[in-house]
């Protein structure tokens, strides 16, 4: 069964009223784990930090980067930072009725692969994910082999996609972690009508101790992660914000 497929526990489907059966068929089981969304959170914002689409958890000792489009100056994405590990996130529209993250998963690869990268389709933790070894230049222009693992999860009506670089792509424990922080993510999907794949607006959050930046920090993007979904509004670096916690 489904993550969000629907069933009914106490009657067989035909046996209950029309009204019954109708209420039935509205109410999502609730996931075995997250990333959730905010109807299957009892407290959606407790321990976490209010984006908009979505509802932050805190790690000890994270940094968190709001990414901003430079014309626009709207909010396109988040970042968190914990040691040497980076998470991206960004969460967007999806059917009612059926996920995305298979399609995206094969345009991902086939993007990737054009671009010189090694993709690997393996199962991970939140069902399917992409393996990637692709091409970069390191900080004094040598060739380097950057690995990267895209994640993605289709909820009801929107789908979260991950991009985790850094030490959590080699290392299990700095994984551990970094995956546990996604797993509790809380998207909230507005009741507005949005096409497949439009980015669920973002803020920043009502923070003082908040501050912009003016670089970045965290390795740079290679071609082949700029190229990897242009369909989903794929982050560039610009203005950050930027949070320690």
């Amino acid at each position: 069964m489904g993550l969000f497929g629907r069933r009914v526990k106490e009657q067989p489907r035909e046996e209950l009223p029309d009204a019954e059966a109708t209420a039935a068929e509205e109410t999502e089981p609730r996931p075995e784990h997250g990333p959730w969304d905010i109807t299957q959170v009892d407290e959606p914002t407790a321990g976490r930090v209010d984006l908009g689409s979505i509802l932050l958890p805190g790690v000890q000792g994270m940094q968190v980067r709001m990414e901003l489009d430079k014309a626009t100056q709207a909010v396109t994405g988040v970042s968190v930072m914990v040691d040497s590990s980076v998470l991206q996130i960004q969460a967007f529209a999806a059917p009612r009725v059926a996920g995305i993250w298979d399609e995206i998963r094969d345009e991902i690869r086939e993007s990737l692969t054009t671009q010189g990268a090694t993709v690997d389709d393996i199962p991970g933790r939140f069902g399917r994910e992409l393996f990637v070894k692709a091409p970069a230049k390191d900080g004094e222009g040598k060739d380097v082999v950057r690995v990267i693992r895209f994640l993605g999860v289709d909820g009801p009506r929107w789908f979260l996609r991950g991009v985790l670089t850094g030490k959590a792509t080699v290392d299990p424990q700095a994984a551990g972690l970094m995956e546990a922080l996604f797993s509790q993510v809380v998207v909230v999907r507005d009741e507005k009508a949005r096409a497949p794949r439009e980015l669920l607006p973002l803020h920043l959050p009502d923070q003082p101790e908040m501050k912009q930046v003016d670089e970045p920090a965290g390795e740079p993007e290679t071609p082949a992660e700029k190229a990897a979904t242009p369909d989903l509004n794929p982050l560039e670096r610009g203005p950050e914000i930027t949070e320690t916690r």
